[in-house]
């Protein structure tokens, strides 16, 4: 199936929803000018259908091979990573400081939204090392900005973050790689990572790893880590890429998707001779991570919108081709597509809607790190507000639509050949990374919840109330600051126990106040007639429908954990 990237769709929220112009209205993003941006889309819209969606269907079946000489990717992965270097495609949203275009990261999110839908695990190369550019901006120094950043920037080298290890998982104050500092100012780095995405490949000719470890004497738990830079290849004195680092990927997982995306075993060190630098200060490794995490965290929600984006496509086009009986109360009983049955017409309904509303609150989120990258100290608020709901409830939805998307296809769905089936597999583990979904649940409630004192969430509360129509979501609004209300006054565990409904309710809020937005904008916006028709109908849906199914969310948001704990863990088994 061929894919067609959602230009239109993208530039009416990046108008609507994020208001782009007052962006560019600004020094910092005076290039975003509305010629640019068409050019943008279109640009990244032409590589995604020509050069990246033709592999997806082989990085499915032939997927990343691991060799003793280091992971080989499928035949035409190389040119076609090749090509998004050579166009520029990395620098979009990076400052000029450090070689990039210094255009707005919400518009680097819509050019990582396209590539996505049209070749997921591929798009993983530059979401990590989005991140790693992240990470060294804020805390890397000068000689490693200087180094570094121009070359992960372009998408020259590819960047890694290294946390998990086969002992620690989400628990990353148990982590045990070791950092030993050595005469010439570098350390030594010795351990094991694990489910490293692109820990290993061969489409560029070096791999920058950002790695947590433990420095000697160093505090038990996370106040004893620290970040390091350590390299595929050590640099020479002209900074290219040199001699090997004593970093090998050891193997790949054998994965339920995403089988174009090498998820690397590395062991640092096996010979002792592996060399990292310092990012930032010893014992500063969780607060540079996190700058790398949070910003992970914003795109693997946008994973979610790419994945339902395609299943979405694919799913039409089915609907659209395939024959199959007469419709319901039509004379005659001449068989019609199924997109008119009216079952079939509800599922790619809510499909459209939930992609439009996810889209809605990703870039919407995204518009926020503008806002506070301009000194607006309220926007950084509502970005660390809406993170975890980005990342949650949009991974969530990327599944859903994967999911309904099978159903949409019938028995072929359950089929490989007709490729609804890769986007579920390609999508499940979404809802993992970076922090299981439970884990953002817990971030909001725990931490998010209460960001100054609560009065963040009443203001965005507040400002969705002024604007917000409908007597569902009005409704959910008034349900979301009592449940809010209530966690700040209940035990922590009484607060985890209901925070994943929760959070879906705060998401679906959001989402529907935003999707209101898009409805009052199209009506006024003069959009082509089908464009329009299409945007006003997933509207309707999403705010008579899927809002109202929100509400019955309260019980369970509100419940005591108690209950949960009213039978034993060997209970369980029985």
């Amino acid at each position: 199936m061929a894919f067609t990237p959602p230009v239109a769709e993208q530039r009416f929220v990046l108008d609507h929803v994020v208001h782009l112009a007052e962006l560019a209205d600004t020094d910092r993003f005076a290039a975003a000018s509305s010629d640019v941006v068409d050019a943008v889309l279109e640009g990244a819209g032409q590589l995604a259908a020509g050069e990246w969606a033709p592999l997806d269907r082989a990085g499915d079946t032939v997927g990343a091979k691991w060799t003793e000489d280091g992971v080989v990717m499928p035949d035409g992965f190389r040119a076609a990573y090749r090509a998004y270097v050579d166009g520029g495609w990395g620098t979009v949203g990076v400052s000029e400081a450090f070689g990039g275009q210094g255009l707005p990261y919400v518009l680097a999110t819509a050019v990582l939204e396209t590539l996505g839908a049209a070749n997921l695990s591929f798009a993983l190369a530059p979401t990590l090392t989005m991140g790693a550019v992240e990470a060294l901006t804020h805390h890397g120094s000068e000689e490693q900005q200087r180094l570094y950043l121009p070359r992960l920037a372009s998408g020259e080298w590819t960047g890694t973050m290294n946390l998990t290890e086969p002992q620690a998982g989400s628990d990353v104050g148990a982590l045990k790689t070791r950092a030993e500092p050595r005469a010439d100012g570098i350390w030594s780095i010795t351990g094991t990572k694990i489910f490293i995405s692109f820990g290993d490949h061969d489409l560029t000719d070096n791999i920058v790893h950002l790695v947590l470890a433990r420095t000697p004497d160093a505090p038990p738990g996370t106040k004893g880590l620290s970040l390091f830079l350590v390299p595929k290849y050590r640099l020479d004195a002209d900074g290219r890429p040199g001699a090997p680092n004593d970093v090998k990927a050891v193997s790949i997982e054998h994965k339920m998707g995403l089988h174009a995306s090498p998820t690397c075993v590395l062991s640092f060190g096996e010979h002792g001779d592996c060399a990292g630098e310092l990012i930032g200060a010893e014992g500063g490794g969780m607060a540079a991570m996190f700058t790398m995490m949070n910003n992970a965290r914003l795109n693997v929600g946008l994973e979610g919108v790419q994945v339902a984006e395609r299943a979405t496509q694919r799913a039409v086009t089915y609907a659209r081709e395939r024959i199959q009986s007469a419709k319901a109360g039509a004379p005659g009983r001449e068989p019609v597509a199924i997109i008119e049955h009216p079952d079939v017409r509800r599922m790619l309904l809510r499909m459209k809607a939930q992609t439009q509303a996810i889209r809605a609150l990703v870039y919407y989120a995204a518009g926020q790190v503008d806002r506070a990258a301009l000194g607006d100290a309220r926007a950084k608020q509502r970005l660390d507000l809406l993170t975890p709901l980005a990342k949650a409830h949009g991974t969530d939805i990327g599944c859903e639509v994967a999911d309904i998307g099978i159903q949409v296809h019938g028995g072929m769905g359950y089929v490989e050949e007709t490729g609804a089936s890769q986007h579920f597999r390609d999508a499940r583990v979404t809802r993992i990374y970076e922090g299981t979904n439970g884990i953002q649940a817990a971030d909001l409630v725990g931490r998010k919840l209460s960001l100054d004192s609560g009065a963040t969430l009443r203001a965005l509360i507040d400002e969705m109330r002024r604007e917000s129509r409908g007597d569902a979501l009005l409704a959910l609004l008034d349900m979301c600051e009592a449940v809010g209300r209530h966690m700040l006054s209940v035990r922590i565990e009484d607060r985890l126990a209901g925070s994943c409904p929760f959070l879906t309710m705060l998401a679906t809020a959001v989402c529907g106040w935003l999707m209101e937005r898009e409805g009052r904008a199209v009506e006024a916006s003069g959009a082509e007639p089908d464009f329009a028709a299409m945007k006003a109908a997933a509207v309707r849906f999403y705010v008579d429908q899927i809002v109202p199914e929100a509400l019955g969310l309260n019980a369970a948001a509100t419940a005591s954990a108690d209950a949960l704990y009213a039978v034993s863990a060997d209970a369980f088994a029985a």
